[in-house]
């Protein structure tokens, strides 16, 4: 697996890494735990050295799966995870919260239920609108400084606040939706981030599952999966978007590959910066995601894939309402 570097704050990865909410939520129900742990393993062993987690993935499940996974092989991995969330003592997510004293405890859980002494990234997982974001920047320089933390991440955040909190505490990497499927980050987010030597990691990249090619207008999301719940994924908006996976299909079969890699492989050329991170709880998936760093595109595919992708305007929000509300921009 080829490496990249994230940020100016040089943090080497695998060019691809692994986002492993999945095997937590939001996809049906939850695997054994065994079988993740194993297909954990197995990532490393494939080349993989980044695990991208939350606190609020389970909730709590996650940190502890991908901690007790990578514990042998603890220094040759990358761990990132995420605070931001408030929850109620039952353990339920209530609402955004990142008040330094939130932040503090949110690190000291992760910490324990990742079972290792410092957090290579840590992201704020969405902006809080009632705390100043240099309190944030300012309460994860605290915790650099302390070695509790080795970089600072940003999710889902607006230009403003991004800047405003790289002023305080350089920012490795912001991780945002990114996918031929939605590409509104070029607009005003991809440019700041190049000047500011802020790397990229997109999560979503293959649209949820739409741009593997294995989603159909006829598929049918059963209980635990939030695509039922997702607007993009109603019937009448599932039925156009899925135009565009036809159009990546025909670049895809000239070069002998999957539309997934495809996908992937446009995503990794269009900088050097961008490490996106695909989830998967299956090795046949895992190992085709890994093979797009091999994919070759050349000018004319690319060309091809950006006029495709322009080509078709993909209907539906990203979330219901009340999550496309805690999306700073």
């Amino acid at each position: 697996m080829r490496t990249r570097t994230l940020g100016s704050q040089a943090l080497e990865v695998s060019a691809l890494g692994l986002g492993c909410m999945g095997m937590s939520q939001s996809f049906g129900p939850r695997p054994p735990r065994d079988e993740m742990i194993t297909f954990l393993r197995a990532a490393v062993d494939r080349g993989v050295t980044l695990f991208d987690t939350a606190e609020v993935y389970g909730p709590f499940h996650n940190e502890e799966l991908v901690g007790e996974a990578l514990a042998p092989v603890r220094d040759e991995v990358v761990i990132a995870t995420k605070f931001g969330f408030a929850f109620d003592p039952d353990g339920h997510q209530t609402g955004v919260s990142s008040r330094p004293d939130d932040i503090r405890g949110a690190v000291e859980g992760s910490l324990s239920r990742l079972g290792i002494d410092t957090i290579d990234l840590l992201y704020q997982h969405r902006v809080d609108p009632g705390v100043p974001i240099e309190d944030v920047a300012g309460t994860v320089k605290e915790l650099i400084e302390a070695g509790k933390v080795r970089h600072f991440g940003m999710s889902e955040a607006g230009v403003d606040n991004i800047r405003r909190a790289h002023a305080v505490q350089p920012v490795t990497a912001l991780q945002s939706e990114y996918s031929l499927y939605w590409r509104e980050p070029e607009d005003q987010i991809l440019p700041v981030l190049a000047e500011l030597g802020i790397g990229f990691v997109p999560f979503s990249p293959l649209g949820r599952g739409v741009l593997t090619g294995q989603v159909t207008a006829g598929t049918e999301f059963g209980e635990g999966d939030i695509r039922a719940h997702l607007p993009r994924f109603e019937a009448d908006a599932l039925r156009a978007n899925l135009a565009l996976v036809d159009l990546v299909q025909k670049v895809a079969e000239r070069k002998g590959v999957t539309v997934g890699q495809v996908a992937l492989a446009w995503l990794l050329a269009q900088q050097p910066w961008i490490v996106p991170i695909p989830g998967t709880r299956r090795i046949t998936g895992l190992e085709e995601n890994l093979g797009a760093a091999e994919v070759e595109l050349g000018p004319d595919d690319l060309a091809e894939l950006d006029s495709a992708s322009r080509s078709v305007q993909v209907l539906g929000d990203r979330y219901p309402e009340a999550m496309q509300r805690m999306i700073d921009r």
